[in-house]
């Protein structure tokens, strides 16, 4: 059992180290403006985002732009299934990759980072959607990431528990028992 716990510490230690996030572009010269805040509609404000994913992650932008549309907690639960956040507490946004769909739970507010920061990590997991992963939890650290330093830019902590995500990002089954 100690050799198991000690095997999750250096799993959850080296993928919080060596996950792949976003090398692409450390240099502030070469980052847009922020327009997030001046966003007069839903699509200018994905697109604002989208700019400043692309400025910092090498997930390449889609196509297709997800549709994004507000619900309720109640709406939002029952659609939460494969495609939910494996963090506790309150459910504040989807990514449905089958509909490329983003629910964002309300209240939600366009001029409130910290909500708009959930449509950033769903906007990730849009551009994550086509690659392959062992388990849905997998997208998860780097969309955090992502989340947390769009998040520290403006001044604010993101506050997430990330022994969780790590370990959920691990993909290894729930209740081991020696047999």
């Amino acid at each position: 059992m100690m050799y198991r716990s000690r095997l999750a510490v250096a799993l959850a230690t080296a993928l919080i180290a060596l996950c792949p996030t976003l090398a692409h572009a450390e240099s502030a010269s070469r980052l847009p403006a922020p327009g997030w805040q001046h966003a007069d509609s839903m699509v200018t404000l994905v697109s604002s985002l989208d700019d400043w994913l692309d400025a910092r992650t090498d997930w390449p932008r889609r196509d297709a732009v997800p549709r994004v549309r507000l619900v309720s907690e109640w709406q939002a639960a029952a659609r939460q299934g494969l495609t939910a956040s494996f963090q506790r507490g309150r459910l504040r946004g989807l990514y449905d990759p089958d509909l490329s769909e983003i629910l964002l739970v309300q209240p939600w507010d366009p001029r409130n980072p910290v909500d708009v920061a959930v449509l950033l990590h769903e906007l990730t997991h849009h551009r994550q959607a086509p690659h392959h992963w062992y388990c849905p939890a997998a997208q998860e650290l780097s969309a955090y990431r992502l989340q947390e330093r769009w998040l520290s830019e403006k001044g604010l902590a993101l506050d997430v528990n990330w022994m969780a995500v790590v370990l959920d990002a691990g993909c290894s089954p729930r209740d081991i028992h020696p047999e």
